[in-house]
């Protein structure tokens, strides 16, 4: 079903509920009214016969009994009076032919200062018991309340036709409010079927910008960002990796078509293997970062606490080992006033030690001065490793799309590698928790920022 038809059918039935017992309880507080306001007719009425009759001893003028009839303005229908006397013999009854059957087995259930009320067919009967001059009097007086039901039949009927058209009238306004709340929604929809593959720059509305609407929007344009850095990256990727892959297997194919068409002697043949061999190793390489980028965010990677200090150590001596004639400097910046767990966070040894490798192999390969590797708390739950070097720099456009696979920025295309050390140390970084930063400017250098958070 869908979310219109639910809105209207959950707001239709809320309403006509709370309709239907407004209009219940109305029609109940008018029964019992009227039940109320005729049982004290009778009982007024049962009561005003019995001192007409006890005052007189027992008998009754019947003119006097008339003349009171046609005074009284609110005459009962059908009007039905018994009066029982001492020891509950029959003393009065308004009419010869009146049943005394109900009243005679009600007799005995009525108890001082109670009333006792029951139906006789379509009569309404009310008993209850009088004392006068320490003698006591059970009183019957039955009638039928003409005018106060049909007030409650035309109460009901009023109730029935109100409560149906109140019915169309909510479904109308049910209708109109699941539309008007559901256009944000609709205007998202048509804007999401036009984006496409070739449009994923399009971004949906945000309209107000505070309602549930607009975080949707953002929500969904957050997406469609991350979807569309993702689609340029692997474009990016697929283009640079084909690039890359090409050339060699090119090289190796033209390399052993030649050799094996005009090489004749083993010298050349040797030559011809030996070039072969060197884009065979290249291939390798390529294909062993491209493995290693992807086993990075390997969910089965086991982190324990290591102590960062200790990587850098090790990356630092891997590093001078690629460079022998370059100048490392390590140093240390502020830190904790405690000295337990210095230094200690949580982590893969190998892939934390492989991130700063490559940092430090960049800024080697892209620097001719010192590389200076500084390690300090900028706060007491961070540990931080800046690496400096004094090289070639790189433009802004350039360090927006530093992080893409196999993307070499235009300055660095004359020094060796793939362009794979950085999003795989980006990758390494994001997988325990940290952060990493690179600040640069052309021909004043670089300086790579990771933060990692600290083990207490």
């Amino acid at each position: 079903m869908l979310i219109r038809n639910k809105l209207i059918l959950r707001f239709t039935l809320l309403v006509v509920g709370i309709q239907l017992c407004f209009s219940a309880f109305l029609y109940y507080f008018q029964a019992t009214t009227r039940e109320q306001r005729f049982v004290t007719r009778l009982t007024t009425k049962a009561t005003m016969t019995t001192r007409l009759l006890v005052r007189r001893g027992g008998r009754v003028d019947e003119s006097l009994l008339r003349q009171l009839h046609r005074r009284d303005l609110f005459t009962i229908p059908q009007e039905q009076i018994s009066i029982y006397g001492p020891g509950q013999h029959l003393l009065y009854t308004s009419a010869d032919n009146l049943s005394q059957r109900l009243n005679s087995q009600y007799l005995p259930k009525i108890q001082p200062g109670q009333l006792v009320r029951f139906a006789d067919g379509p009569l309404e009967v009310v008993g209850m018991r009088y004392q006068y001059q320490g003698q006591p009097y059970w009183l019957f007086a039955a009638g039928h309340d003409d005018f106060g039901l049909g007030q409650l039949q035309k109460l009901g009927l009023i109730l029935l036709a109100a409560n149906l058209g109140a019915l169309v009238l909510i479904i109308l306004a049910g209708w109109y409010f699941a539309d008007e709340s559901l256009k944000p929604i609709s205007r998202v929809i048509r804007q999401v079927e036009r984006i496409t593959a070739s449009r994923l720059s399009t971004r949906v509305d945000e309209g107000n910008g505070t309602d549930e609407i607009a975080q949707l929007a953002r929500t969904f344009n957050h997406m469609l960002g991350g979807v569309e850095q993702a689609f340029e990256s692997q474009k990016s990727f697929l283009s640079n990796a084909s690039h890359e892959l090409r050339t060699p297997l090119a090289s190796v194919l033209g390399t052993l078509e030649t050799a094996y068409a005009y090489d004749t002697t083993l010298a050349e043949a040797k030559h011809s293997i030996s070039s072969a061999v060197e884009e065979i190793k290249k291939l390798i390489e390529l294909t062993n970062g491209l493995l290693s980028l992807a086993k990075v965010t390997d969910p089965s990677l086991r982190q324990q606490p290591l102590r960062l200090d200790e990587c850098l150590t090790q990356a630092l001596a891997a590093c001078q080992h690629r460079h022998p004639g370059r100048e490392l400097r390590q140093e240390f910046g502020k830190l904790p006033a405690a000295a337990d767990n210095l230094f200690m966070v949580r982590g893969n040894e190998q892939l934390l030690t492989t991130a700063l490798l490559n940092l430090l192999d960049n800024a080697c390969k892209y620097s001719s001065g010192p590389v200076q590797a500084r390690l300090d708390y900028p706060t007491p739950d961070t540990i931080r490793v800046q690496v400096v070097d004094q090289g070639i720099g790189m433009a802004s456009h350039e360090l927006a799309r530093i992080y893409e696979p196999l993307y070499r920025a235009g300055s660095a295309t004359t020094a060796p590698g793939y362009g794979i050390g950085l999003p795989m140390t980006r990758k390494i970084v994001q997988v325990h928790g940290g952060d990493i930063r690179l600040n640069s400017q052309p021909g004043r250098g670089t300086t790579a920022t990771v933060e990692l958070p600290a083990v207490g």
